[in-house]
């Protein structure tokens, strides 16, 4: 792509951070933008869920990450009242489903470092500390953002302007776009405690546990260094003092001996989302989209699917393989997965943390699929125009258009096992759930789609099909899908299923091209 200007992203915190890195990994050049001097020392977001590991995984930081993370396989369950555990969500019943079947704890003051590191390491001189955003105007090919420096005022000129500057972002403002939704009376007091619950005061909570009361429930974290305790505070209700914090934690978790207060945020509780995600060539993400309540996690996890699903976009368009309207599918995937689905797990969060859990949808399916659900594997996109999406898993059932396609083990043409997400970077892919052993006819791959042959039976030497065939050992993957024999799904780069259909029925080539746009036959 010679000559192509750098895409704007504006706004250092996690979303804009793993928005570059992924602008790095589809080979588009950026530049990021921060208004301070540093990134935020501030004690924010915690937990990173599953989809969000994966994402660093493709975006190459995960290892680092994890390296400085602590996993966690249970989500506990605490009846406050009787202090007794109830049910707990198990990610180990998501082995089948991802490399990762846990969540992680790790607090965003940790984690963003990890980023900035990697996109130092890549792309020397691409984040621009000191750069407040004041103005910003379109034109034909591209944007033209105005930053106020510590050297004066600064243009730069990009292809595309991507907002992840926040709640009060000064990108969304200057568009002119409203907010819908509501801010609660109810704050949370989010405290990094120094104390010790392994050894000196042993408790057998799970590294991260709910205690839920009516009256005042709780989040315990244990966070790499230290715990973590994330409390409601009433409407008018002042911030504890050190002495009335230490009471609180009695209460909850009895008597313990030195205990030191590191750290204290006050926020209040949102659902706020933007009501144009796109305008143009600018686009909104992250808390400049939706503010989300942190309860489960939905906060920076829903911001990372936007970082998910922007730049394999912009990528296709910009290399010429997409047409223009697959930008508009990130603001109408991903909307109501905020706006009405994250929704609907804080409203389920709510009452479950207020011992309502036999009203809550969120938490009434397998085992399976309240693991699904609270990871975020769960996430259907409505990739068509049916409509079909959620947030919430309640059985495994065949999968679906719009489903996130598992991280199957297959074993590829030189024998050694590997990961479907693996052949999904960076590409589209068709997989034909066959018998290789029939040689069925597999066109030749084309820029940006690649083809495999998924069977339970090895690919002869002499078949043809040997360097495109997954041995799907005793055809468990298929089954795990759910497929009926001779059944063609196409996965985006984003790791959803585009398309499920028969392999008489639809060419593969035609259905990338009806999803990215395009109605050459010449790429």
């Amino acid at each position: 792509m010679p000559d192509i200007k750098p895409i704007i992203v504006v706004g250092a915190g996690p979303v804009g951070l793993t928005t570059a890195l992924g602008l790095n990994f589809y080979g588009l050049p950026f530049l990021l933008f921060e208004d301070d001097a540093e990134l935020s020392r501030d004690t924010k977001a915690g937990t990173i869920l599953t989809r969000t590991i994966e994402a660093f995984r493709r975006y190459g930081v995960a290892d680092q990450v994890l390296a400085k993370a602590l996993r966690v396989d249970e989500i506990g369950d605490v009846e406050r009242a009787t202090n007794t555990a109830r049910p707990s969500v198990q990610t180990a019943l998501l082995s089948d489903d991802t490399r990762y079947p846990f969540v992680i704890n790790m607090p965003q003051h940790h984690l963003e470092p990890i980023l900035r590191e990697a996109i130092d390491a890549r792309t020397l001189g691409a984040l621009n500390l000191q750069h407040r955003m004041t103005s910003f105007r379109q034109h034909a090919t591209g944007v033209v953002a105005t930053f106020e420096t510590p050297d004066g005022t600064r243009d730069v000129e990009g292809s595309y302007l991507l907002a992840c500057d926040g709640g009060r972002s000064t990108v969304r403002s200057q568009l002119g776009v409203p907010v819908e939704g509501e801010s609660s009376d109810v704050r949370c007091l989010l405290v990094d405690v120094k104390v010790d619950l392994d050894v000196a005061n042993p408790r057998d909570y799970p590294y991260l546990a709910y205690f839920a009361d009516p009256q005042e429930w709780m989040i315990l974290v244990r966070q790499p260094h230290c715990w973590r305790f994330l409390y409601p505070l009433g409407p008018g209700v002042p911030e504890p003092s050190a002495s009335d914090f230490r009471d609180k934690v009695v209460r909850f978790i009895g008597e313990v001996d030195q205990l030191e207060i590191l750290n204290t945020v006050v926020y209040r509780i949102h659902h706020r989302i933007a009501a144009q995600w796109r305008k143009g060539r600018v686009f909104l993400m992250g808390d400049a989209a939706h503010l989300i309540t942190p309860m489960w996690a939905l906060g920076l996890n829903t911001g990372i699917l936007d970082a998910i699903s922007l730049p394999w976009r912009l990528a296709w368009v910009m290399r010429g393989w997409g047409a223009d309207a697959l930008l508009d599918g990130y603001a109408r995937e991903q909307r109501p997965v905020a706006a009405e689905g994250s929704g609907e797990m804080a409203e389920a969060a709510r009452k479950y943390m207020a011992g309502q859990a036999a009203e809550v949808k969120a938490m009434s399916g397998t085992a399976w699929a309240n693991a699904a659900t609270r990871t975020m594997l769960g996430v259907r996109l409505g990739v068509d125009d049916s409509g079909d999406w959620s947030m919430v898993k309640t059985d495994r059932g065949p999968f679906r258009i719009g489903d996130r396609i598992p991280d199957a083990v297959l074993h590829g043409p030189n024998g050694r096992p590997l990961r479907l997400h693996d052949l999904i970077d960076d590409s589209f892919v068709a997989l034909y759930f066959t018998d290789v052993r029939r040689r069925p006819d597999i066109p030749n791959d084309v820029q940006g789609l690649k083809h495999f042959v998924v069977s339970h039976r090895d690919a002869p030497l002499d078949g043809g099909l040997r360097a495109r065939s997954l041995f799907d050992v005793g055809g468990r993957f298929r089954a795990l899908m759910g497929c009926p024999n001779d059944t063609l799904v196409l996965v985006r780069p984003d790791d959803h299923i585009a398309a499920i259909t028969s392999m008489q029925a639809a060419r593969a080539a035609d259905l990338y091209r009806r999803v990215v746009g395009r109605t050459d036959e010449s790429r």
